[in-house]
């Protein structure tokens, strides 16, 4: 969105200003209103770095009103006391379907007790309404549904914006609704909140009464400096939004992306007050005043309900936090005339939300065992209803996450659970800890296999070593060992795996070997020419290399390429099983956190089991002396091309024989290209390589190559 003039150069300090002034409230409007940032944050910094240099050389310049005056400025002790002109009052609360219903009788009731003592007290008025009853069809109750204005319930703090002739002059906290804090110097900071309201008539007064928060883009990057500087993080956004709003220090505020929505409305003086609250929030619209685009007018308790549920199926998806929705009966006159009680109006009501935050006792903590082996602290809960459903068990993600959040054994602590996201302990009370409280220790055994338990230095999750044993790993295992660069077990999908996991017919990736046709044919969707395809693939793959095998084991942070430097290295698997942490940083592109995974894998004793049981399965490779020992292969110091499809070897074998013989296989054609090997549709390679001159080959003379029979 471009601006609507050409921006003003240096040589016209006042055009410029005004222009710049604009254009940043442009900016703001867009990003913190509409939520729709029109130019990147670079831009935005431009611009505001230009005027604050362009006020500082001309004075004269400074509006009260600029951009630049958002700053913050000196920290006060402490905040002064606001009266309100007009209470901010808190809304009755409803959690059930039923306190709408029941809220929309009450209602509709009132109002039709007051037209019915409006009608007596206006006898024509009464004669009128008889005459049109004759004459209209009997149709029951004709009680005319009321009209309500449905919006969101932010969770954020209230605030009260006092405006004069325009002019932001005093931002108010809700307080105990009588009396607020004095916080202005702070709204001043907030981009959200127009300094000058927009139009040439502004009322004499006007109180804006509405909401201060965090949207939840803004508060994750907010908790990124914090962790950056090494300071602790908020909670949630509307702790992140309170605690910044009442900043003794405004220049805190400022650096504080808050936001603001609108909502309802104190004193007004010197302009009429519309019709209907949708029509005072459209009127805030034209006065430039954040107000969000989440509202909707409905008649009656089913429209209520239907907004109510629509916004819940969207609440995880919205860009800021709620708590639940507020309807209000959306015609200025029936809100006066139905009034307040106690210290809430009759004419609203927030319907909330079950609550996500709640708080319990942490009875104590358990370890999870994942796919992968994470070993996942979780919390064991006094029972607590949080988020529609009752709480025992919430995660606390890792060792590292318990002692940042000083989480101990005994502790009360907060617990969150929203929508279908797995419950979590967002931290503890630390003035109700208990005497006796403990911290938590990672076990060093894994429980459900009794493996060691690790942490490689670069990671936050422990881990268990038992891979290719653990019953929690199973599924992982066996999907990894199949996979086509490990194995190649071509029909053992997902599927098929959670099957043979879940009836116990495989335990180790050694167990595959030993299925048999029916009890595969027996498996769901499983037909007899699945069962014998699967059966043949297996078959196949008892023949592999020892980088795939390698591979194939799943060892923590070993990919392809750290499989082909240890097959190259130590030529043959009981070298590398043997080895030690020194022995294996000898092999290139080996760190020590490799390292040290490689070693504790080979030394736990159920992993060798199950290598032992896969070569007693018949999976078997072809082995050498290792790098050190061996002579220098056939084809050390040749560069090989391979393109096309071979006839029975796949690209990657095809590599791995013509690598274990010492030979380069390039990706590109060149003249130092000693052969091309090439198969079926081969493509602009094997033309390159025959205008080149360099020596083409089928899979038959590769072979012939490597065995030494043909030069």
């Amino acid at each position: 969105m471009k601006p609507m003039i050409a921006e003003p150069s240096e040589e016209q300090p006042p055009e410029r200003a005004i222009w710049l002034r604009a254009e940043l409230e442009r900016l703001n409007h867009a990003y913190y209103v509409r939520d729709d940032p029109a130019v990147p944050d670079a831009e935005y910094d431009r611009l505001f770095d230009a005027l604050r240099r362009l006020e500082d050389a001309h004075p004269d310049l400074v509006t009260p009103d600029s951009p630049t005056q958002r700053v913050g400025g000196m920290a006060i002790a402490e905040f002064a006391s606001v009266a309100h002109s007009v209470p901010m009052l808190s809304l009755n609360n409803g959690f059930l379907e039923e306190d709408v219903i029941a809220f929309d009788r009450r209602v509709s009731d009132a109002l039709e007790k007051l037209r019915e003592r409006r009608d007596a007290s206006q006898p024509d008025a009464r004669a009128e309404s008889a005459e049109t009853s004759e004459t209209s069809e009997p149709a029951g109750d004709v009680r005319p549904p009321v009209d309500y204005a449905c919006e969101l319930k932010f969770d954020g703090l209230a605030m009260s914006l006092r405006y004069e002739r325009g002019e932001l002059v005093r931002g108010a906290t809700r307080g105990d609704g009588a009396t607020g804090e004095d916080v202005t110097d702070n709204i001043r900071t907030v981009r959200a909140i127009p300094l000058r309201l927009k139009g040439k008539n502004p009322p004499a007064v006007l109180e804006v009464r509405g909401e201060v928060l965090m949207f939840k883009r803004d508060f994750e990057k907010l908790n990124a400096r914090q962790r950056d500087a090494g300071e602790r993080e908020f909670a949630n956004p509307r702790n992140a939004a309170a605690g910044s709003l009442r900043q003794l220090d405004s220049k805190i505020t400022a650096r504080r992306p808050l936001s603001f929505f609108a909502y309802g409305i104190g004193a007004l003086e010197g302009a009429a007050m519309p019709a209907t609250h949708a029509a005072l929030l459209e009127w805030y619209e034209t006065l430039g005043i954040p107000v969000c685009r989440e509202r909707q007018v409905v008649q009656g308790a089913p429209g209520m309900l239907t907004f109510f549920h629509d916004v819940g199926a969207r609440r995880a998806a919205l860009p800021y936090d709620i708590d639940g929705v507020v309807y209000k009966v959306n015609r200025v006159a029936e809100q006066v005339a139905l009034g307040f009680v106690s210290r809430a109006p009759r004419f609203a009501l927030a319907h909330k939300f079950p609550a996500q935050e709640a708080l319990t006792v942490l009875l104590g903590i358990d370890v999870q065992v994942g796919r992968t082996g994470a070993i996942t602290p979780v919390a064991r809960l006094a029972p607590v209803f949080v988020g529609g459903a009752t709480v025992t068990n919430a995660t606390l993600h890792n060792a590292d996450e318990i002692a940042r959040k000083d989480i101990l054994i005994g502790d009360t602590v907060i617990v969150r659970r929203a929508g279908d996201v797995i419950p979590e302990v967002v931290g503890a009370i630390p003035d109700r800890r208990p005497a006796d409280a403990r911290a938590f220790v990672m076990p060093v055994q894994c429980p459900v296999c009794g493996s060691a338990i690790e942490r490689l230095p670069d990671e936050a999750v422990s881990r268990c070593t038992g891979g290719l044993f653990c019953p929690a790993q199973r599924k992982q295992a066996l999907w990894h060992f199949a996979q086509r660069r490990a194995l190649d077990i071509d029909g053992l999908g997902d599927k098929i795996v959670d099957q043979l996991v879940e009836q116990q017919l495989v335990r180790t990736p050694a167990d595959l070997f030993k299925l048999g046709f029916g009890t595969l044919a027996a498996l769901e969707r499983f037909a007899d020419k699945s069962a014998q395809n699967l059966l043949d693939s297996l078959a196949h793959a008892r023949a592999t290399t020892l980088p795939r095998f390698i591979f194939a084991l799943g060892i923590r942070q070993v990919g392809e390429s750290t499989a082909k430097e240890l097959a190259r290295h130590f030529g043959n698997l009981d070298a590398l099983m043997r080895a030690d942490v020194t022995q294996l940083l000898a092999v290139r592109d080996v760190g020590p956190v490799v390292a040290e995974s490689l070693a504790r894998f080979f030394a736990e004793a159920h992993n060798v089991e199950v290598i032992e049981q896969l070569r007693a399965a018949g999976v078997h490779w072809q082995e050498g002396p290792g790098i050190e020992t061996a002579p220098p292969g056939r084809l050390a110091g040749k560069t090989v091309v391979l393109t096309g499809t071979l006839p029975t070897l796949s690209r990657d074998d095809a590599k791995a024989l013509l690598e274990a013989a010492g030979a380069k296989v390039a990706g590109s054609v060149s003249a130092k290209t000693h052969y091309v090997v090439a198969g079926a549709d081969a493509g602009s390679k094997l033309v390159k390589a025959e205008t080149l001159g360099v020596r083409i080959l089928d899979e038959a003379a590769m072979q012939q190559l490597l065995n030494g029979e043909i030069e």
